[in-house]
This record gives structure tokens, sequence and C-alpha cells, in this order.
């Protein structure tokens, strides 16, 4: 029987107004949603697209201070530039292609130039808020969902000019989400850097950049650099770098202020000039030696930037003005003139540059015979069949609108494995199952990636062996048992990230599987519990004799209840490194052999751990 055919006619055709568009679509204007755990989130976006409009009105010359506060899921963001027009505050956070950067004189360089942002935010916020003063009036309007509560009238003030927003986001489409203050912190200091002169009071603590790029590489490297940081300004870019101990590439790169996290065309135009130009300096070396542990910063300004999505992690334009010089011979010509002078004059610096070059030379040749004897022995081992449950998408898909979806968990043993794989989603998420614990890697060479089978393994199945483009999930979760083996083998998993491959820990790759230690059920309504704090809410809420199940470990887990922890509730815990200690002494105290320091420091924290439990049976 032939199915029943449905009618296309006019009753088909609907039209979105604005509000509605963005609330149907929202990862078109601010990418994944998420819950906070990940710093590209779009709770995170919603502040970048308001601070963005503070931000393009102190480029402009007008105010020198922004004060935030964010407290819970209320965002309260106040600058000093000239305010919005008072006839139009309403207009510019509600009405589409409405906005001030239409106009190149008056936004030549902006951040924000299709005048969406705010309307996002005001869209997929609970309560909005926009009040803009200027020269003693101010006006106010209030919004729900984008739809308009009231409308105040213009009043006399006598606060000073600019632009007040609050707003809190929609729990109907960001669920269960958090504000991290390390991530919005960071977003804040990065408009510091980019922006000196300017003052950002976060939370009652003032933020605040002298010198640029070169405070971004200071405050940021891990450890001390190998020789003094190079800083070279010119008209409309910026460059700072230097050279670490370890491992890898590490880049943040900016366009017009915009932090252009997945980079674009001004930071494959600077990797490759800085390359070129070093080599043509000394007339020898490659360019992977010459990159080698390289921590670096660039900043450039475009007229009119071409993003890849409305989020801007991403330049996509190819000239740095319209009709004018490529991006990548603007970075190129700059370089050519500007580095090449400054290491002719410093001549300490070159010495310093070259040993590290060469140590980077030595190691690659010498890896090189081991690598390929690794490659042959990973495909031996049939890795994609015994040890990798792969996904469908990658992250590198650089095309695929869900890539940044793409993750993949470590879990020990077969058993949990087992249970996430039959319940995962195969087109984002992929299963690698360790054989054992691993070796503890801490003051080894690299050489030992690719003579451990276990590591050689992961560090294939990530792609990462060259370097970091080729990635292929976006979220790399270690997923163990809550009990002593556990935390022993997450210890060493991070060691080995933080060892050989640092640059995934700080852009934010890593993360902590969170699944419930307890299950609590009785006849209507089962609870899965994360701590014992969880377990005693549950207890009292759910009546008398309820059923409690203690977990031992993930494969004692089914299928069917793992599926609620690593889906839309799944509970994760960003790996964030602070500025209060290096990789090095951080792997040092807890994987070196200081044992009489670490056993202090473990009897110390015992003793808390006794009296807090002391404490909770007397209650």
């Amino acid at each position: 029987m032939a199915e029943d055919k449905v009618e296309y006619t006019e009753d088909n055709i609907r039209s979105l107004d604005w509000k509605e568009h963005i609330r149907m679509r929202p990862g078109m204007y601010i990418g994944k949603l998420g819950d906070g755990s990940a710093p590209d989130d779009g709770i995170y976006v919603l502040v970048k697209e308001v601070m963005d409009n503070s931000i393009d009105e102190f480029v402009m010359g007008n105010g020198k201070k922004i004060e935030i506060k964010i407290e819970g899921d209320e965002v309260l963001i106040r600058d000093f530039g000239r305010g919005i027009p008072l006839g139009k505050v309403k207009d510019v956070v509600s009405k589409m292609n409405t906005g001030g950067k239409y106009d190149s004189k008056a936004f030549k360089k902006s951040v924000g130039l299709n005048g969406v942002g705010t309307k996002a935010v005001n869209a997929l916020s609970n309560y909005f808020k926009v009040e803009s003063i200027r020269d003693g009036k101010l006006k106010g309007v209030e919004f729900q969902r984008g739809n308009v509560v009231q409308e105040h009238n213009l009043i006399d003030t006598q606060e000073g000019n600019g632009t007040f927003v609050k707003f809190i986001p929609d729990n109907e489409i960001f669920k269960k989400f958090n504000f991290r203050a390390n991530y919005l912190e960071q977003m804040f200091w990065n408009y510091c850097y980019l922006n000196r002169g300017l003052t950002i009071d976060f939370n009652g603590n003032k933020l605040y950049s002298k010198n640029g790029l070169k405070d971004l590489l200071e405050n940021n490297m891990d450890g001390d650099p190998l020789y003094p940081i190079v800083h070279i300004e010119g008209d409309d870019i910026e460059v700072a770098f230097t050279h670490a101990r370890g491992y890898g590439e590490d880049y943040s790169s900016f366009v017009n202020g915009q932090h252009t996290t997945q980079g674009g065309t001004h930071l494959s135009a600077f990797r490759e000039a800085i390359a070129r130009v070093i080599k043509d300096f000394f007339n020898k070396y490659e360019p992977v030696d010459i990159r080698q542990g390289i921590v670096a910063a660039v900043s450039i300004k475009v007229i009119e930037p071409v993003f890849e999505s409305q989020t801007k992690t991403k330049l996509g334009s190819l000239e740095i003005e319209p009709n004018g010089k490529s991006v990548r011979a603007f970075v190129m010509d700059f370089l050519k003139e500007k580095l090449d002078n400054f290491l002719h004059r410093n001549p300490a610096i070159v010495k310093d540059l070259e040993n590290k070059i060469k140590q980077s030379e030595k190691e690659r040749k010498e890896l090189a015979g081991i690598r390929k004897i690794a490659r042959e022995r990973a495909k031996k081992s049939n890795l994609h069949n015994k040890k990798l449950r792969d996904c469908k998408i990658h992250y590198n898909d650089i095309k695929n609108e869900r890539r940044a979806e793409t993750s993949i968990f470590i879990t020990e043993g077969d058993s949990a494995s087992g249970s996430i794989t039959k319940c995962r989603d195969v087109k984002t998420q992929a299963v690698f199952s360790l054989r054992g614990k691993p070796l503890n890697s801490y003051g080894l060479t690299k050489k030992i990636v690719y003579e451990n089978e276990e590591f050689n393994l992961i560090q294939a199945a990530l792609n990462i062996e060259d370097d970091m483009d080729s990635l292929r999930y976006n979220k790399i979760i270690i997923a163990t048992d809550a009990d002593v083996d556990g935390m022993h083998i997450r210890l060493l998993l991070l060691t080995f990230f933080l060892r050989f491959f640092p640059d995934l820990v700080k852009k934010k790759h890593v993360f902590i599987l969170q699944t419930p230690l307890f299950r609590v059920r009785n006849k209507k309504e089962t609870r899965y519990c994360y701590s014992d704090e969880e377990k005693s809410k549950a207890l009292r809420e759910l009546g008398k004799n309820p059923e409690i199940t203690r977990f031992k470990g993930l494969g004692e887990i089914s299928p069917d209840e793992f599926k609620y922890f690593i889906g839309e509730d799944m509970r994760l815990e960003p790996v964030i490194l602070t500025k209060d200690y290096t990789i090095e002494e951080i792997l040092s105290f807890y994987m070196g052999k200081n044992t009489p320091d670490r056993q202090e420091f473990i009897i110390e924290n015992l003793k808390v751990e006794l009296d807090l439990i002391e404490d909770e049976i007397e209650d």
C-alpha cells in the first residue's frame, strides 16, 4: 500500500520572527549549549557578546573601565562608553540588522559587525534588562525571552554615560549550567591584554595589563621561558613569543580583540612566517624543530573581518582589508622585517633559541626510527578493533556542525568500556579501553610514548602524533572508578598528558567523568547521588526505607543506567591548570620521589577528612 502523500501548500510555509528563530536554532548564534564545563559553552558566549560591545566603545576611545558582577546565574555588565542612543535602546537589542557597526566610520575595526550578538543574548535569556545613560538621561527596557516586559520612560540621572546590561540565561535552554570563574577570568584577562589601559572589575577583582601580549605570555606560561619574551608591535599587528622546555606548540590568536580559539588564516600565516624567518636567519633547520616548544600570541586588526561562524572563533578573511594585502602577506612581511631585525640585534637570545632548536632536532631524529616501529606495531595490534570503539564524526572534521560534541572515554577494563559502548552515541562518542595501570611517565623522555604500547595506542587513537591540529575528539574524558585504584589510574593518565601533550589540558580538552556513588530508590522514584550529601538528601525526601545501592565500580552500572550518565545530564569536571604551580611542580610533588613531603600532605588532609566525618556523625 502506497504511503499517504503529505500536502505541500501555502499553509506549510512559516515565517519566524527574530527571537523565535534564535530560540529554535541557538547553535547558529552561540555554538553548543553545554553546561559551563567547557570554555566555549554557550553561556560564556552570551557574556562575550555583551562584552564585545563594551570593548568596542573602549577601542573608540570611550570609557576606560568595565564593571562585571556574576553571581549564580545572574550577569551584570556596566561600561562607561557613550551609551546607546536613547531613542534606539529597545531596537538595538531586539530588532535584527539594527546597530551602529554598519557605519564603518564609527566602528572601523569592530568585533561584532552583523548586529546579532545582544539580540541572541536577549532571546536566550529568561530575563534581560538594558539601560543606556547619556548626558544625564537614562532609558531602560526589560525583556523576557526577547519579549518586552516593560519599557521605562526617560528619567534624569546623575550617573556617568554608558550602558548597563543584566541578564539571566534561560533555564529552558541552558539546563543545569554553572558559570566557572576560571573561564570567565581568563576571558576578561584576554580583553585586558588586547586593550591596554582598560580596567575590568570582575566581582571586585581589578584586571589590568600594561604590556599586552607580553603580559599574556608571562602570566600564562608554565614555568620560566628559555629566553626573554620577544615582543614586537606594528600597525594593526602585535606578536609575542618564546620557547618553553615542554613539548608541542602553544598559541593564542586574536582578531580585532576577539579570541580566535580555532585560529584561522592569521594564525596559519604566523606559524608559517615565524618558522621561515628563523630558518632563513640561520640558513638551516626545519619548521617542525623551530616551532617545537614555542609559546606565542598574535593579534591583528582587520577591516570587516570574516569569521567562519557567528561565535567568531576562527578567522576566514583572506585579506587584511577589502581589496588590499592578503593576511598571509601582511603577517609575513611584518615578521620578515621586524623579527629579522630583532634577531640581529639580540645575539644572546639567538644563542638560546638555536640551542632549543638543536635539542628538538636531535630528539626528533632519535625518535624517527622508534616512531616507524611503533606505527607498525599499532597496525599489527589491530587498534580499532581491540582497544578503540570509534565514533563516526571527528573533531578534525572541520565542516561538520557536530564536531564540538565529539568525545572519547578512556576507561579501565573491558566491563566499564562495554557498558559505555552499549549506550553511547555512536556518532560522537568513542571508547578506549585501558589494560591495567599505565606507566608513571614522570621524568621520562618522549621515547617512552612510542616504546610503551599503551601510551603509543592512546596517542594513535587521539591522532596527535604530529600536532594538535589532527586531534580527533574535542573532549578526552577519563572514566575511572571512584576508588583508590581508579584515582591512581586517573593520576597516571594526567601525568602522561601533562608531561608529553600539555596543550590538551591547556586548551581545555581533558575532563573527568563524574558517575554516581549511590542509587537511592523507592517504588515511585529513583535518584542517583554523586556524594554523601546528595544521598542524605535523597533519603530524607524519598521517605521510609528506600533501597540504597553503592556502586563500587563503573562495570557494576548497567548500560541501561549508564546512558543517563553520558547523555544530556553527563557531569564532567574539566581539568584546569591554575597559576599557583607549574606543571613540573605539580608532577614532581604528586608523581616524583618526594615521599616524606607527600606523606605529610596525605596525613594532614586525612586528619581534615576525619574531622569532617566526625562532625557529620555528631550532627
